[in-house]
């Protein structure tokens, strides 16, 4: 099985690299013609994205993300179901899972994006359910209307051309975004812990978690070392944290360890619902009054998923990674309508596109070579980066991982799934906290603030900045915005943090150049994606040299350096995949990325 085997139509490079449609004016509709464009521009390669399977990584891939998708969605069950009266627990969120998974392997037009339930919406479906408590109202028919008002929006959106705004979102809103999600996975671990006690059974599924914990990032850590044979650290970079769990899943009845009671994972019968009821919702049932009071619940609802599920896309769809295939933002807009109106009727948590799995499962998808690190001078550094030379752009991983998470809904794997410590879930949730901390844009500016000035490496992007109280105050303005959305959500107003988070978007467009100059900004921020990438919403917004705002191009730096700069610089996270023959030469769409594994700064694997 050949990593560099490709089917399906190439673009020449002068159409992947610049979109040549002009973008008519934003308050233009042009009802269908985005969703068009993107079916008509994804069709073609519709068979290559089967073919393509027939590659190694796929195999890696599909496990990685089926633990990566499943185990975090176990955890968020959990908390979902000691919060929303039962409502919602394992076998629902597994089949919103599922629902995610199907639909979008094989009807996306960017079939990469994991989409799943995520902690977002499980903020937002107990605050709902908080808010309902006193009312009397049916909380299940009530999220249904709220998905079925969701999905009629969601269409409006996507028939409107709405995704053509993307173009506006930078990294800056998305580093934000990814980590007030980091610190949700954080919180949650916490919580499962303290609603523990403190007896026995406590203390030993806090010392089970943190064990966790560490193995997990140890293994990560191995994986991108230079420590140890190839294979051994491609099996640790795909099957580490999986073994992880499961080995501290038997772990906790060793020896005296196995007469302490621990709280398991709640699970229920096989392919059933948690509560009492049916599968499909009786949500004719609410009076008009109850159905009309939805619909401001929905329009919170679709602003969260218009940026959530968007933004996991940009990310997944990232510049660093080298795509040749081309994105469908509002055709996959639609298709997330249609899984949230099912998701309602059916009385499942919505699900949409994931981060941080999204973009990892790009990068377990990645195939790599190493290359000797050079200063401004051509001289060694000492330090080795990976090249990604292509991506393995196919749909069958995706699916895979979907129908194995249908599979664990059968009896004997929901009596192994309840097996697992609540301890070893808030483990995980810290795995995949940390993780997505070390990969965040705002993580790797403080630590560049926070190094010593002689050891940092002369090609560190952020160096180029004159101003160093330039990188203070953006990173300032990032954690400001951090804070608001993450204390919103502590509070019954978390129902409208969705709102905030959208006004992210005009913040950086309107407010941030005013603040700093275009040469700084091209280094603190960045369109998220290549060109290629955002050619079917208009190309991204940017600045040009003399540091005019508001054209439709890209940051002055370089396609080719850009995925490398921001993700060795400010987003940088290793790449789980192998390295490709030191010969290969790179097979890109777009760009070929770099990221820095040097022993002084390399980042953690993703989980």
């Amino acid at each position: 099985m050949s990593g560099s085997t490709r089917t399906g139509p190439v673009l020449p490079t002068s159409v992947r690299g610049k979109s040549h449609r002009p973008a008519s004016a934003w308050w233009k509709l042009h009802l269908f013609r985005g969703m068009a464009s993107d079916v008509r521009r994804r069709l073609p390669y519709y068979a290559s994205d089967w073919a393509d399977a027939w590659d190694y990584r796929v195999v890696p891939a599909t496990v990685y993300m089926y633990f990566a998708n499943i185990l975090p969605a176990l955890a968020f069950s959990l908390d979902m179901f000691s919060k929303t009266g039962s409502n919602y627990g394992v076998n629902e969120v597994l089949l919103a899972s599922v629902l995610g998974s199907l639909v979008f392997s094989v009807f996306a037009a960017q079939p990469l994006v994991i989409v799943g339930v995520t902690g977002p919406i499980t903020v937002f479906n107990y605050t709902v359910y908080d808010i309902l408590q006193d009312t009397g109202i049916d909380y299940i028919g009530f999220m249904a209307w709220i998905a079925i008002w969701s999905l009629i929006l969601h269409v409006i959106l996507a028939v409107t051309d709405s995704c053509n705004c993307l173009r506006w979102v930078t990294r800056f809103p998305c580093d934000i975004f990814g980590f007030y999600v980091a610190f949700i996975y954080l919180q949650k671990g916490i919580q499962v812990l303290d609603r523990l006690g403190h007896d026995t059974p406590f203390y030993l599924s806090v010392a089970t978690a943190l064990l966790v914990f560490m193995v997990a990032y140890v293994c990560g850590g191995l994986g991108t070392s230079p420590l140890f044979t190839h294979r051994v650290r491609v099996f640790l970079k795909d099957y580490g944290t999986p073994l992880t769990i499961i080995f501290f899943t038997g772990f906790v009845h060793i020896g005296r360890m196995r007469s302490v009671q621990l709280e398991k994972l709640p699970t229920g019968v096989a392919f059933e619902p948690t509560s009492e009821r049916q599968w499909l919702v009786r949500f004719w049932h609410l009076s008009p009054g109850e159905i009309f009071t939805a619909l401001p619940f929905a329009i919170l609802l679709t602003v969260l998923f218009w940026f959530d599920h968007n933004v996991s896309s940009l990310i997944a769809q990232g510049s660093e990674f080298p795509l040749r295939k081309p994105a469908g933002f509002h055709w996959d807009l639609f298709l997330l309508g249609i899984t949230t109106g099912v998701a309602g009727i059916l009385g499942l948590p919505f699900p949409n596109g994931l981060i941080p799995q999204a973009p990892f499962h790009t990068e377990s998808l990645c195939v790599t070579r190493p290359v000797k690190q050079l200063d401004e001078k051509g001289q060694d550094q000492g330090a080795f980066s990976f090249e990604a030379t292509h991506v393995v752009e196919q749909r069958v991983s995706n699916l895979a991982q979907g129908l194995l998470t249908l599979v664990t809904m059968t009896g004997p794997l929901l009596a192994a799934l309840h097996l697992i410590p609540q301890g070893v879930l808030a483990g995980l949730f810290f795995v995949m906290g940390i993780q997505a901390l070390q990969a965040n844009g705002i993580t790797s500016k403080l630590v560049f603030l926070a190094k010593d000035r002689a050891l940092t490496l002369p090609t560190t992007p952020l160096k180029r900045i004159k101003r160093r109280s330039a990188v203070w105050m953006f990173v300032t303005i990032e954690l400001l915005g951090f804070g608001a959305t993450f204390a919103i959500t502590q509070t019954v107003a978390a129902v409208g943090f969705p709102v905030f988070i959208f006004l992210l978007i005009p913040l950086r467009a309107l407010v941030l150049p005013r603040i700093f100059l275009p040469e700084e900004l091209d280094v603190l921020d960045a369109p998220t994606a290549s060109d290629f990438t955002m050619e079917g919403i208009g190309g991204s917004w940017g600045k040009c040299k003399t540091g005019e705002v508001g054209k439709e191009t890209v940051s002055r730096m370089p396609s080719n350096k850009m995925g490398a700069a921001y993700r060795d610089g400010i987003f940088a996270c290793p790449l789980n995949s192998p390295e490709a023959p030191a010969g290969e030469s790179a097979q890109s769409g777009q760009s070929t990325a770099t990221r820095t594994l040097s022993v002084e700064r390399r980042s953690g694997h993703a989980m």
